[in-house]
């Protein structure tokens, strides 16, 4: 099994808010791209998503569903990968102070993926969720500061104008 942690150093909301938008799935998943909704509300159990798998000229398109969700907290994704068959990753949320721990487990779960299922395979893996987890931390925390620049823009706004020392 290939699990992965990292520390997001942002809130767990933060990081929710990132994976239960799946028009951003190809924004931290390696190797995808032009993720779009397909089926459901995402991040609902049976939900999923479309994505494009980009190798040179080839493009392969691919669904990812929904399989288990506790919002805020975990969740559970079955991938398709064309003649390789499917993946399950999971990945968990846990407030760590006011940051994120993210654990990633994938290991394939249907066709040629779980009969070649090896040492070799949890490798490249671990490789793949060392870089997933880099972009979904740089996702997250980009998305933090915006957040926090829209709040200091409306913070420093003037309040409404209103009759103040006029006559009535």
């Amino acid at each position: 099994m290939a699990v992965r942690h990292r520390l997001i150093k942002v809130s767990p909301q933060t990081v929710w808010a990132v994976l239960a938008d799946g028009s951003r799935y190809a924004e931290w998943v390696v190797g995808t791209s032009e993720s779009k909704p397909v089926r459901g509300q995402w991040p609902q159990v049976d939900s999923a998503i479309c994505y494009e798998v980009r190798v040179g000229p080839l493009r392969l398109t691919n669904e990812t569903a929904v399989r288990h969700c506790e919002e805020g907290s975990e969740l559970e994704l079955e991938a398709q990968a064309g003649i390789l068959g499917t993946a399950r990753i999971a990945i968990e949320l846990r407030p760590w102070g006011k940051h994120c721990l993210v654990i990633a487990d994938e290991h394939p779960l249907q066709g040629a993926g779980g009969l070649l299922h090896n040492f070799g395979v949890d490798a490249l893996i671990q490789l793949r969720h060392r870089a997933m987890l880099a972009r979904l931390a740089r996702v997250c925390e980009a998305q933090e500061r915006a957040e926090q620049l829209e709040s200091l823009r409306g913070r420093n706004r003037p309040a409404a104008l209103g009759v103040h020392g006029g006559r009535a």
